[in-house]
């Protein structure tokens, strides 16, 4: 009977059932992927959770050939394969396995980083460069481990390969040291945030707008015009000052009037200047006191605060105090020191 004629060790009757097992494995396994795909995809849409996003994309990077080899891994068990022949089949099902593996957590990783380029792109919109960057290092390390991984299932002596890759690394790291300090600065500007795009910073004596990250680079216009570049890695050295993070500002400023003022003047002048940055909007007073007997004056020192970081708010109630702080000192009589010297002169009498 032609259905029990042996070939390579099966009986056609059992290699036409395999072949009968591979194609409904393969057509059931197409159509669950179809199906899922369709099913998260409609759910991804109504639903703000990104966890089913995520899952769409990595059945579609679900290939044909990983099905394929399912479907014959299903079916292989109905048949009797030689031990050469089920030793190499072992490997290559090992290697599929490999490559549909890294296509999975590649595709894990560029859900990963589209979705932070999409938070950030709003807010900061030059790192989407260097996150992408990440990106790209990511998937450079994946794939170098799945090469590593199929080699070695194939026989190769990897120790070497792999002391090599480490001596060359470091002779790769050392020469190009400054430049991936500044790429790692760059990183730790995008991860750690201490500034972006629109702060105003005072970097030692210099100080602008943060304009532009980059990989190496921040660029920051200056309140001259000019542009003022910094090497990543050294401005994450320097002593950065963030204005644009400040919550309020504090403002501390002194006045002096003349000796001659009397004392009830001078208890009035507290309750002047009280009374005046109390009025004003935005300012939150603190202090003032008869601080000190100057050389020409009797000075007073006032603190308040600034309850916004604008610079202009805080110079408009400054001029403001200013302002009311002369009107009322006038209409009060209480006059302004200035540098003067006085000279005493004592004519002594011949004895």
């Amino acid at each position: 009977m032609i259905l029990q004629t042996i070939y390579w060790g099966n009986t056609l009757q059992d290699w036409l059932i395999a072949l009968c097992i591979f194609l409904v494995v393969l057509a059931t396994l197409k159509i669950v992927q179809r199906v899922a795909v369709s099913k998260l995809s409609k759910l991804a849409i109504l639903t703000d959770n990104k966890f089913d996003d995520l899952l769409v994309d990595v059945f579609k990077q679900t290939k044909i050939l990983i099905l394929i080899v399912a479907s014959v891994y299903v079916a292989s068990n109905w048949i009797t394969l030689k031990p050469s022949v089920e030793s190499f089949w072992q490997k290559a099902v090992i290697l599929i396995l490999i490559l549909q593996g890294g296509l999975w957590v590649s595709a894990g990783i560029n859900f990963a980083i589209r979705r932070t380029i999409q938070k950030r792109a709003e807010n900061d919109a030059s790192s989407t460069t260097t996150i992408s960057l990440l990106g790209f290092v990511a998937r450079l390390i994946l794939w170098t481990i799945a090469l590593l991984l199929i080699l070695d299932n194939i026989g190769v002596d990897i120790t070497g390969l792999v002391a090599g890759l480490g001596i060359g690394g470091i002779a790769v790291a050392l020469a190009l040291q400054n430049i991936l300090g500044d790429l790692f600065a760059s990183l730790s500007i995008v991860l750690d945030k201490p500034f972006v795009i629109g702060d105003f910073v005072v970097v030692d004596s210099l100080s602008g707008t943060i304009e532009h990250i980059g990989l190496k680079t921040t660029r920051i216009r200056s309140l001259s015009g000019e542009q003022l570049i910094f090497a990543n890695n050294d401005l994450l050295k320097s002593r950065i000052r963030n204005f644009k993070r400040m919550t309020e500002r504090r403002i501390l400023f002194a006045f002096g009037v003349v000796y001659q003022t009397p004392l009830e003047k001078l208890k009035t002048i507290k309750e002047i200047v009280t009374d005046i940055i109390e009025k004003e909007k935005n300012a939150r007073f603190d202090r003032v006191h008869f601080k000190e007997y100057g050389d020409f004056s009797l000075n007073f020192e006032v603190v308040y605060y600034v309850t916004t970081p604008d610079i202009k708010t805080y110079l408009d109630i400054q001029e403001a105090i200013n302002l009311e702080i002369f009107r009322r000192f006038h209409e009060e009589g209480i006059e302004f020191a200035y540098p003067t010297q006085t000279l005493f002169l004592q004519k002594e009498t011949p004895s």
